[in-house]
């Protein structure tokens, strides 16, 4: 899920397309509201902005677009990352953001969109960390500390890809939010953080130095919007995200959220 990947490369400036949904010969959702659940604790994607308290994000800019594109209105609310996917399924909510991983398991439960993003994980440490550079000399660190969410894709990745695939190997701390194994990290109570590049970047430079990425990629993923099974909305989401692929808008995105943003500036 939460954090994990990078930056993709060839990013390159296009102004969002002021087309109209019947302009772009997408689908008209008549003004129909459009209930969007997010966690706001993975930045770039999506995060409460220090500065002016308002959530802000990849994805929020990425929905808006979408939402406009299509003709309806967006009503944000906001949940837990261990809550969302039964949420959504559930019907509580129309559609469920936060950076999630399409997995097979997880389509047992909702409906997938087409991928908006891909993505891989990388080890986030703090500044001064000499100790350890790569997956492989972390595991060798008899005392080395991960901070995890349970039941995301950082976890599986820690369990089965740097450790020794004991889901219950107490060298995993757990934390019931991405921003609270962050903060774990910066206090020293862990070692690393598994995230994607383009959200560990984003920490990164926000951190004047405190914090960097180590090692190699260690996994790809795909992320895309979730749905009811069953829902209506999958096929002209789909239409919409292959419209901002195609004229360049998410590659406008890609390089406001990754390349000239830094939080907390």
């Amino acid at each position: 899920m939460f954090f994990r990947r990078t930056v993709l490369a060839g990013l390159t400036a296009v102004m969002l397309s002021p087309l109209t949904a019947f302009a772009a010969g997408l689908p008209d959702l008549s003004g129909k509201t459009v209930v969007v659940v997010t966690e706001n604790a993975y930045p770039p994607l999506q995060f409460v902005d220090p500065k002016s308290g308002k959530a802000i994000g990849w994805e929020y800019d990425a929905m808006n677009e979408i939402a406009k594109r299509l003709n309806f209105k967006v009503e944000y609310q906001n949940t837990s990352w261990d809550a969302m996917i039964q949420a959504v399924s559930d019907g509580q909510y129309n559609i469920g953001m936060t950076g999630i991983t399409i997995k097979d398991d997880r389509k047992e439960k909702v409906d997938f969109s087409d991928p908006y993003m891909r993505s891989q994980q990388f080890m986030l440490v703090r500044g001064d960390e000499s100790r350890f550079t790569d997956a492989k000399s972390f595991a060798d660190l008899k005392d080395g500390l991960i901070g995890a969410q349970p039941g995301t894709t950082p976890f599986y990745t820690a369990v089965y890809e740097v450790l020794d695939g004991n889901e219950q190997n107490p060298r995993i701390k757990l934390f019931e939010t991405f921003g609270a194994t962050v903060q774990a990290l910066k206090t020293g109570d862990v070692d690393t953080v598994l995230t994607d590049g383009t959200a560990g970047k984003g920490y990164v430079d926000a951190s004047n130095g405190a914090l960097k990425l180590v090692g190699g990629p260690l996994g790809t993923e795909d992320f895309g919007f979730i749905f009811p099974k069953g829902s209506d909305l999958v096929a002209p989401v789909n239409a919409a995200i292959a419209a901002l692929k195609a004229d360049g808008t998410f590659d406008t995105l890609n390089k406001k959220w990754f390349l000239d943003y830094k939080m907390g500036e």
